[in-house]
């Protein structure tokens, strides 16, 4: 069968997988709400589709490998809602099917690591969403479904080199805080390793070797940039959107054993201090 790759839900981390899979052969369409976007995919060789069955259905019942990027909303998950008849139908003859979840799921850890098998306790909306969705894809008989949780994603286009720079940017202190992140390339590495060797039913935490708390990264940052960092501000004291303060409500270390150990992979950023070095090159680069 030739390689074909649906993309639902394309965005930032599948357009890094597209770039490790065009050159080497693969059929890609992705799919976008916004037919300006058509351009842009078409130069990265992927097919665009619009979000509607009709558009989708050719390469669902073609395609070899699923990839969802799609997260749920308060009414569901969306790729479900308008696919799960058609994907059922065709669960059995797909090679690979990877969802895209959050280390969300798992709540809060107060500082402690997690691992594939924690007990999913999520305290937000959207964790308890994620828990939800991943259910509802493992649900579907015969469906070779990856769940990929993945830490906070960064990357060129998404560094903090921006707001240091306009003086957005800012170093808010919560006690014990720590976040786990990833690199959108090391995301890409393993979506790929996981490809050419799938395991149905596997759960991978995507998520690099260094947890730490927000501000150091930010402080990195400005040193990178030459510049001072920004005032500490504590956290009762900052002003935060309840999505921003919402994800200090969760402090956990993410174990990425698994992708190393069942996927043979070897992160190429492996804490934020070499990710935030290539961020800023690329940007350079780009600019």
């Amino acid at each position: 069968m030739e390689k074909t790759l649906l993309s639902l839900g394309h965005g930032y981390s599948a357009a890094y997988l597209a770039k490790r899979l065009v050159p080497k052969g693969w059929r890609i369409a992705g799919t976008t709400r916004d037919s300006e976007k058509f351009d842009s995919l078409r130069a990265q060789g992927i097919t665009p589709l619009l979000w509607d069955r009709n558009a989708i259905l050719p390469w669902l019942e073609n395609a070899s490998h699923v990839l969802v990027s799609a997260g749920p909303t308060e009414d569901g998950d969306p790729t479900l809602d308008l696919l799960k008849p058609d994907i059922k139908a065709h669960a059995a003859r797909l090679t690979w099917v990877g969802y895209l979840s959050t280390t969300g799921v798992y709540g809060d850890a107060q500082g402690d690591w997690v691992d594939e098998s924690t007990p999913l306790s999520p305290s937000t909306e959207r964790g308890h969403r994620r828990v939800q969705a991943e259910n509802a894809w493992a649900s579907i008989p015969d469906l070779p479904l990856h769940i990929f949780r993945l830490a906070g994603i960064y990357g060129p286009g998404r560094g903090p080199f921006a707001k240091v720079r306009n003086g957005t940017a800012r170093r808010i202190i919560k006690q014990d805080q720590v976040f786990s992140r990833i690199h959108v390339e090391d995301i890409a590495q393993v979506l790929e390793a996981s490809m050419m060797a799938p395991n149905p039913g596997t759960v991978y935490n995507l998520c690099d070797d260094d947890p730490a708390p927000p501000q150091d990264v930010i402080e990195h940052a400005a040193h990178l940039l030459g510049v001072d960092p920004p005032p500490a501000v504590p956290f009762d004291a900052a002003e935060m959107s309840p999505m921003a303060r919402s994800f200090y409500a969760e402090s956990k270390r993410v174990r990425n054993d698994r992708i190393k150990t069942d996927l043979g992979v070897v992160l190429k950023y492996p804490d934020y201090r070499a990710g935030l070095s290539a961020v800023l090159e690329a940007e350079s680069g780009a600019s």
